[in-house]
């Protein structure tokens, strides 16, 4: 019969397209832009739900090796009761960057894929040729590359994916986002706190400037990177790598995402640009490839539209950089460089 829908892929794209998240940032004015923060942040937080408790990290350095350029160390931490979070630490030999007897850190987030941390930070030595695979293909270990500048650089593990991941697949996810949510829980919180706990260690070690703490991530490693400097102002500023766009796009049209990658009923109030627009006033770098096939550049470019409107209503729209490229779902680089040049 004429009129009829049997499609659910039609249904939620239809009801996406007519709804408006309700606190979408709609001001022109600084005191627009302060209600809406203060606003925003308190739903945020609401939505986050259960957080853990803190525990002591004992930290474990299980072991150090000197490579180019910088030391690796791995080490471990608990970020809870019941979790620990393994990830490297790469300290640059060049300290050109030191000030005061200490230097800038970086904290480099992974995307999915079954390696988790190790192309980010450059573990090429592991006998796994998909590693070195993974870092042609997307540029993927900025993580050793900010080291070679001269940063202290932090890799954590997040939950569902490398050592934290006995099926290294996207489904693992959906299946631990659908159990933690029958306790109350959600996994993209979990993974928020352990990079906020990563943060406590890495500006805990002596030759840390706590002042002077940036983050960046691709794709997964980019939502992260978007949560957690827009919860924690201890991230000076920050880099995104292919992944500010619209939900109503990746999400809901293309279904190009997974449990780990949001908070239940999330775009009933604000979308991806809103919630990195809460990063404001601190820097912030968004990188974009323009043949990014799981990130359509339009929906990007509308939603770098949105972010200019926001930290120009906040009175620093000079803090916000936007790089476009001609390129895939990959680290740009050359942007990045300048970027925490200039802020850290």
């Amino acid at each position: 019969m004429a009129g009829r829908n049997y499609s659910m892929w039609d249904y939620l794209n239809e009801v996406a397209a007519e709804r408006k998240p309700r606190l979408t940032f709609e001001g022109t004015t600084r005191e627009d832009w302060e209600r809406w923060r203060e606003e925003f942040s308190a739903k945020l937080m609401e939505l986050c739900g259960e957080w853990p408790e803190r525990v002591d990290p004992k930290p474990e350095v299980l072991y150090r090796v000197e490579e180019d350029g910088f030391m690796r160390e791995k080490v471990v931490i608990d970020t809870e009761r019941r979790y620990s979070v393994p990830m490297y630490v790469l300290i640059p030999k060049d300290r050109k960057r030191e000030r005061g007897g200490k230097l800038p850190a970086i904290v480099c987030l992974h995307g999915h894929g079954r390696f988790g941390k190790e192309p980010v930070a450059g573990a090429t030595s592991i006998d796994n040729p998909g590693i070195a695979s993974s870092i042609a293909q997307h540029n993927y270990d900025y993580g050793r590359q900010m080291a070679q500048e001269g940063y202290v650089t932090i890799a954590p593990e997040s939950r569902t994916f490398g050592e934290l991941s006995p099926t290294p697949d996207q489904d693992t996810c959906n299946v631990h986002f659908i159990r933690g949510l029958l306790l109350g829980i959600n996994l993209l919180t979990l993974n928020i706190w352990d990079m906020m706990r990563a943060v406590d260690y890495l500006v805990s070690r002596p030759e840390v400037d706590a002042e002077r703490v940036g983050a960046m991530g691709l794709s997964w490693g980019g939502t992260r990177t978007t949560f957690l400097a827009a919860m924690d102002e201890r991230i000076k500023c920050a880099d995104i790598i292919c992944y500010v766009t619209q939900f109503k796009e990746f999400a809901i049209r293309m279904g190009n995402f997974c449990g780990s990658q949001f908070l239940p009923h999330l775009y009933q109030w604000g979308d991806v640009a809103d919630v990195a627009g809460l990063i404001a006033p601190r820097p912030l770098l968004v990188e974009n490839g323009t043949q990014d096939l799981g990130f359509p550049i339009e929906a990007s470019l509308r939603a770098h539209e949105h972010l200019r409107r926001i930290y120009r209503a906040a009175g620093v729209e000079d803090r916000l950089h936007i790089d476009v490229f001609p390129g895939g779902h990959q680290f740009h680089g050359p942007s990045a460089r300048e970027f925490f040049e200039k802020y850290l």
